[in-house]
């Protein structure tokens, strides 16, 4: 099975830079989309043998999740309704697909902002989120994948002494990470290439990061510790462009 993830940074703007062409070559069973900023009725991509399920914000313009999947899954679930009090359910970041042998988990986590100003609510989202996966995972195997906005090591940012508390790299965002890790979890790349430096999914056009590879690794596949025998490779597939993230993979 070949799974596929990637942050497009509004699915509009991409389907005018070849995605159809891209969504074909890489002919993943699943694929789950970030940042869509749309709502379902504003763009029309829909692959043949694919069923699709879209989670919009309620805000136009902003971030939004989707999945295309192969398989029908037997329930499909959209936000974190034990969250209602913060209003994150309103922002279109979590689809949850259950099938037969395992429940996928497509999420945009909230950016805790310059100066780490949304920084509760982040905090407040990873507890939830961290609930509801331990929560799938005593019933099947779970993957968790999506852009997961934190750098979990030194080796996912390309300057790491520069960056300390930076959004995406605090030491409350990468703390609630391990966190999740410890309850029975397993980020897929680090898992088949726990060193390999220069390995990012994310780069700032302000700074032409990508031109320089100075990146972040935000993107991820994470998976039930009961799933990583069945791991056969997890990829970044840092050759297709159209966003400021690359796509990343996982085949099991």
């Amino acid at each position: 099975m070949k799974l596929v993830s990637w942050n497009v940074n509004g699915f509009r703007a991409i389907l005018n830079k070849g995605f159809d062409e891209i969504f074909k070559q890489i002919d993943a069973d699943i694929f789950c989309i970030q940042e869509t900023k749309m709502k379902p009725d504003q763009a029309d991509f829909s692959p043949d043998g694919y069923y699709k399920y879209f989670n919009s914000a309620e805000r136009p313009g902003y971030s939004g999740t989707a999945v295309y999947t192969r398989i029908k899954p037997l329930n499909v679930t959209f936000g974190l309704t034990n969250n209602p009090e913060r209003g994150l359910d309103k922002e279109g970041r979590v689809i949850t697909c259950e099938f037969n042998d395992f429940y996928l988990v497509c999420c945009y986590v909230p950016n805790s902002k310059a100066k780490l100003a949304r920084i509760y609510e982040r905090v407040m989202f990873d507890e939830v989120m961290t609930k509801h996966l331990i929560d799938l995972n005593s019933k099947k195997p779970v993957i968790y994948c999506g852009d997961l906005n934190v750098a979990n090591e030194d080796i996912d940012v390309h300057s790491p002494s520069t960056l300390q508390q930076s959004p995406g790299f605090s030491k409350e965002e990468r703390t609630d990470f391990k966190a999740l890790l410890n309850c029975g979890f397993t980020d897929s790349f680090r898992y088949k290439y726990p060193d390999l430096t220069g390995a990012y999914t994310w780069w700032d056009y302000r700074t032409r990061g990508r031109d320089y590879n100075r990146g972040w690794r935000i993107d991820y596949f994470v998976v039930s510790n009961r799933l990583v025998p069945s791991i056969k490779d997890a990829a970044i597939l840092n050759k297709v462009y159209g966003s400021d993230h690359c796509p990343i993979g996982l085949e099991l």
